[in-house]
């Protein structure tokens, strides 16, 4: 039997390190960029609201336009989408509250999982405010805890997205992307 080439057997061994290699790199940059803090597609269009709020533990009583006081707990577990009005509702608010409604269509089958809460006075609009009680509850704050969050520009809305044990978790401030939102929700409500 003759003897193995040691360049050969150099060469081979390189090779077979270069093709390991390209199967390790992959996983090796993965697990770096994942001790580094980036989670690819986990990036929300909504600011975290820190610290955590949660607005059963807070006793956050919003009165509804009927008398009653809205229940962040519902029967079964839906998210609440908060709609905070600031001053002078008009037209630009009323369109970002049927772009939120619109969003709630498209959640489909999972549309009945969100609930929308309209916080702030309606607009001035009789027609507007009749539309808008097709999907929209009205709700008044009572207390004004809510009152960090509500926009000071007028004809604007700011949202906040609140889970179905009360925990608010995202904050939408005036001019936000209403496709975004949308991203957001189907993230979460499934």
């Amino acid at each position: 039997m003759k003897a193995a080439d040691p360049a050969a057997v150099r060469k081979s061994r390189i090779f077979l390190v270069l093709v390991a290699l390209v199967f390790a790199a992959p996983m090796i940059a993965a697990a770096l960029l994942g001790w580094a803090g980036w989670m690819p597609g986990t990036k929300g269009n909504g600011e975290a609201i820190l610290p955590q709020r949660n607005f059963v533990a807070e006793q956050l009583r919003v009165q509804l336009a009927d008398g009653r006081t809205y229940a962040w707990r519902d029967s079964s577990p839906r998210f609440t989408l908060v709609a905070l009005a600031g001053p002078d509702c008009a037209a630009q608010c009323f369109e970002t509250l049927t772009g939120i409604a619109k969003a709630r269509v498209m959640l489909n089958r999972n549309q009945s999982r969100l609930r929308l809460l309209y916080i702030g006075a309606p607009p001035a609009d009789a027609n507007q405010r009749t539309a808008m009680q097709a999907y929209w509850t009205f709700g008044s704050d009572v207390e004004g805890k809510l009152a960090a969050y509500v926009p000071s520009t007028p004809d604007s809305i700011s949202a906040v997205l609140v889970e179905s044990n009360g925990t608010a978790l995202s904050l939408y401030p005036a001019g936000f992307d209403e496709p975004g939102l949308l991203r957001d929700m189907l993230k979460v409500i499934k």
